[in-house]
């Protein structure tokens, strides 16, 4: 591959970081590192907020702000805007979890479309996101992935998920904002795939608005995409999908083995990252029709991703394609790749402090069980700190 090793450039990496910003950055990640103290600190971060012990300030000050743009949409303007100013976009993703009642997944509901609104007037925020399981409850979307037959009850639950999914995919069309939608648990996702679908074949007519996510972890993602890409065709409709590795692999080997059936995920870390970079090459040989968010932290998958561009001579910033990045992490790739015109955006998680703890600790756990993601951003670190004093 001859793409230039941009990502270790650690002064455009960390460019928007003062010495300040930068300690602390070092500081969580070291701490990340060591295992135990992830346990122990979760422990005591869950048991000082039930007990209502005054932490938010200190979380707020350190592993919120650096993993989170805010408690609001407003609130996370700075973040938006001074990223923006380096060229990398963001999708706000309101990352409050684990709600289960009409009312809720309504609140939801009207957060997306909020948030939608609010990315209209700002052109820093050209993608918005909600996962299945935010407007609907997981059991339903299970039980129709089993096709099983719904009650009259669940069937007027299940129509009002519909007007959900429907309402924000209207207005986000109407607003020219793009939709993704994540991906979860493989035993509920075939009824989400199925609504998306959908979904595509509603409002995306002239180009995609609506995103469906692809974890590639899964052996079966591959044929998937195959066959949704001969629908399109057929349907004459556009594509899009984010593609990512995955979210929930020790569940989906755990439930398997559980309930006796093969499981769903690539046997090993290299199956995985053969799948993914397959999907990539399918998309990019079919750009005609479908559009990509590459959803990676994978410094090897983002650089084949711009070796296939440069192959097909596609200009760095087409509009049909998408590298992301979560918030706080992998500045490396995000901001160097935003330094030569390519299309980035940082996903940045929002929400009230103690509602967004279960995603900031599943965050630090992902780290700390991911092999060298910790490690390699300690070393860019370092290297950036020691570059500073020089």
């Amino acid at each position: 591959m001859n793409t230039d090793l941009i990502f270790d450039d650690t002064e455009i990496a960390f460019s928007l970081k003062n010495d300040s910003e930068l300690e602390r950055a070092y500081f969580l990640f070291k701490m990340i590192s060591i295992q135990p103290l992830v346990r122990i600190g979760t422990a005591a971060t869950n048991f000082a907020l039930k007990a209502k012990l005054p932490v938010e300030g200190l979380i707020r000050s350190t592993v919120f702000d650096h993993f989170c743009g805010g408690v609001n949409e407003s609130d996370c303007l700075p973040v938006i805007e001074k990223m923006y100013s380096k060229g990398v976009s963001s999708v706000l993703d309101y990352s409050v979890e684990g709600k289960a009642n009409e009312s809720e997944f309504d609140a939801a509901r009207d957060k997306i479309l909020k948030i939608i609104d609010f990315a209209k007037a700002l052109d820093a925020i050209p993608i918005a996101v909600f996962k299945p399981s935010g407007f609907g409850r997981f059991d339903l979307y299970e039980k129709i992935s089993k096709g099983e037959t719904l009650t009259d009850i669940e069937t007027e639950e299940w129509n009002r998920v519909l007007n959900r999914f429907y309402s924000v995919c209207e207005k986000a069309k109407v607003n020219y904002v793009a939709v993704l939608i994540d991906g979860e648990e493989s035993w509920m996702q075939d009824a989400a795939d199925t609504l998306v679908t959908q979904l595509m074949q509603k409002y995306n007519t002239e180009k995609p608005v609506v995103y469906n996510t692809l974890q590639m972890y899964r052996h079966d993602r591959m044929a998937f995409l195959k066959e949704e890409h001969e629908k399109a065709k057929a349907g004459k409709y556009f594509l899009g999908y984010k593609l990512v590795r995955g979210a929930y692999m020790e569940k989906e080997n755990d439930r398997a083995k559980e309930y006796g059936y093969p499981s769903p995920i690539c046997e090993n870390k290299f199956a995985t990252d053969k799948n993914f970079d397959d999907a990539l090459k399918y998309i990019m040989n079919n750009l005609d029709i479908i559009s990509l968010f590459a959803g990676t932290h994978n410094e090897d998958s983002s650089y084949l991703l711009m070796q296939l561009m440069k192959d097909k001579n596609i200009a760095n910033n087409d509009s049909r394609i998408w590298f992301g990045q979560l918030y706080g992490m992998s500045d490396h790739i995000s901001y160097n790749l935003a330094n030569l015109g390519y299309n980035v955006a940082k996903y940045v998680p929002f929400g009230p402090v103690k509602d967004v703890m279960p995603y900031l600790i599943r965050r630090a756990e992902e780290n700390t069980s991911v092999a060298g993601q910790t490690g390699r951003e300690l070393a860019l670190l370092t290297k950036e700190k020691k570059r500073r004093k020089v």
